[in-house]
């Protein structure tokens, strides 16, 4: 049992101020050991969830199933787990909550037993229609276990009027609207799918080092490629299915030509860990571009470039390079504090970003400085980290941010705040820069953001990536969120 289980007034409170991760999938096809694999992707993946994970396997019989709340290391901590996970098909899959509480009964890859047998599915994303869909489904007869919206798959698939399992899978996701980076496990495939629009990402890999030489993965980053000594293959492509079985993989593009590259923007920002090369760019060097943009358009005499950790370090990076003013660790972040289990009250809650970060007095005092965080949510660790920093002994701190200013929610699968407690949504930059206490305050344009990523500008008439975020061009129709607004009104 975790420490957040065992406190069920546990408040995150030390995080209440960043965007959260969305999910993290892997999907392994035909290995000795698939639950081992599937482990030490789910490892790699952990930053995009670490509420809960689980792991699904079949070992030609049966299915096995494990799943709890906690870290990768602590639900597959005892090696009885995964012993007791035999096989060598499995998918697996870490939880961030985008939809439905943090109870065992959401956590994630979802099984049940149809017609044709176990079927088993794990999502990354968010859908925009399962609400709407989930009341058609309960009229119908259909009873809900959880109150995730990846259990909507689940029921579609057996509902469906057809015979085989991929046509199934298909009648499906042409019914859902949302973004979905999906694996799921039958007793004769692995299925791999990303939504039309490719908000979330996938990528196939394969097992060289295997003794079957059809043994593939396929997961969210590629960093979950490295961990297990998998070599990269390809993107998945938007809209596209990919079914990997005993005759080795096919492709299936059941949208037609109803599909284009939408990625999700912020994946680049913050969310994909640095070592991962999504669609054919690395992570780490496109922070590093973005910090450089944000030096050309903002830029301001200073001592010393300092990150915000992590996810600041390689703008940061990027951002000294450019305006040739040295890059210092000015805060060290620990990497240990977790979840608390403290009851945050308000004198808690003043030491929580304390505890997370502490200021290297030695290359801050007396310096001008320039903060590089990668984004801004509701301010408050903004205004606290600024603090820090004027108590260490900075004589000017100058906060810049790797991310035009965040003024729309999501609903494709990142956890943000409602659009009214979005600082950025209600304060100009002057009113935000006076509320943070910094010197000053600049965020990358949408256009350098997008110049960073090798594109000339952002393209008004057909965007290259979802940037709702930043923009409130949201490109899949928001049914639930606009039937709540009716609703209200």
């Amino acid at each position: 049992m975790t420490l957040s289980s065992l406190f069920s007034h546990e408040l995150d409170f030390i995080d209440d101020d960043e965007f959260h991760e969305e999910c993290g999938v892997v999907g392994i096809w035909t290995t000795q050991d698939a639950a081992s694999l599937t482990a030490l992707g789910l490892h790699a993946l952990q930053h995009r969830g670490q509420e809960a994970s689980g792991i699904v396997t079949y070992d030609g019989n049966q299915f096995h199933t494990h799943r709890g709340l906690g870290l990768v290391g602590e639900v597959f901590d005892d090696p009885r787990v995964i012993a007791s996970l035999p096989g060598g098909m499995g998918i697996g899959h870490n939880r961030y909550a985008t939809t439905g509480e943090t109870q065992l009964r959401n956590v994630q890859p979802l099984y049940g037993d149809f017609e044709f047998g176990g079927f088993a599915v794990a999502h990354n994303g968010n859908l925009t229609n399962a609400q709407l869909l989930k009341q058609s489904l309960v009229r119908r007869g259909c009873l809900f276990q959880s109150s995730t919206d990846s259990e909507v798959f689940i029921h579609l698939i057996a509902i469906s009027l057809y015979s085989n399992v991929i046509d199934r899978f298909i009648d499906a996701i042409k019914q859902v609207q949302g973004a979905y980076s999906l694996v799921a496990l039958s007793k004769d495939m692995l299925i791999a799918a990303r939504d039309p629009l490719g908000v979330r990402p996938l990528i196939l890999g394969k097992l060289p080092y295997s003794q079957d030489e059809n043994s593939w993965v396929v997961a969210s980053e590629t960093c979950a490629l490295s961990s297990m000594g998998a070599d990269f293959v390809r993107d998945i492509e938007p809209g596209e299915v990919i079914i990997i079985d005993h005759d080795g993989v096919r492709s299936i593009h059941p949208f037609a030509d109803n599909t284009s590259s939408r990625f999700c923007i912020f994946e680049y920002v913050y969310f994909a860990r640095p070592d991962s090369v999504i669609e054919n760019k690395s992570v780490y060097m496109a922070r590093k571009k973005i910090g450089a943009e944000l030096a050309k358009e903002s830029h301001v005499e200073a001592d010393v470039v300092v990150p915000v950790p992590d996810s600041g370090v390689p703008a940061a990076i990027g951002y000294a390079e450019a305006s040739n003013i040295p890059f210092e660790l000015g805060i060290i972040r620990s990497h240990y504090i977790g979840r608390t289990f403290i009851e945050p009250t308000d004198q808690i809650r003043n030491l929580g970003v304390k505890l997370k970060h502490a200021t290297n007095r030695a290359v801050i005092n007396g310096k001008r400085v320039i903060l590089i965080d990668d984004s801004i949510v509701r301010g408050t660790t903004s205004k606290k980290i600024v603090e820090m920093v004027r108590a260490a002994g900075a004589i000017e701190v100058h906060l810049r941010i790797a991310s035009p200013p965040t003024q729309h929610s999501c609903f494709y699968g990142i956890d943000t705040p409602a659009e009214e407690k979005l600082l950025a949504h209600t304060h100009s930059i002057d009113e935000m820069c006076k509320l943070i206490g910094a010197d000053s305050l600049g965020f990358v344009s949408a256009d350098g953001l997008y110049r960073a990523l090798q594109e000339d500008k952002r393209n008004n008439q057909n965007p290259q990536y979802c940037d709702a975020c930043f923009t409130g061009d949201y490109p899949i129709p928001l049914t639930d969120h606009d039937m709540q607004l009716v609703k209200s009104k």
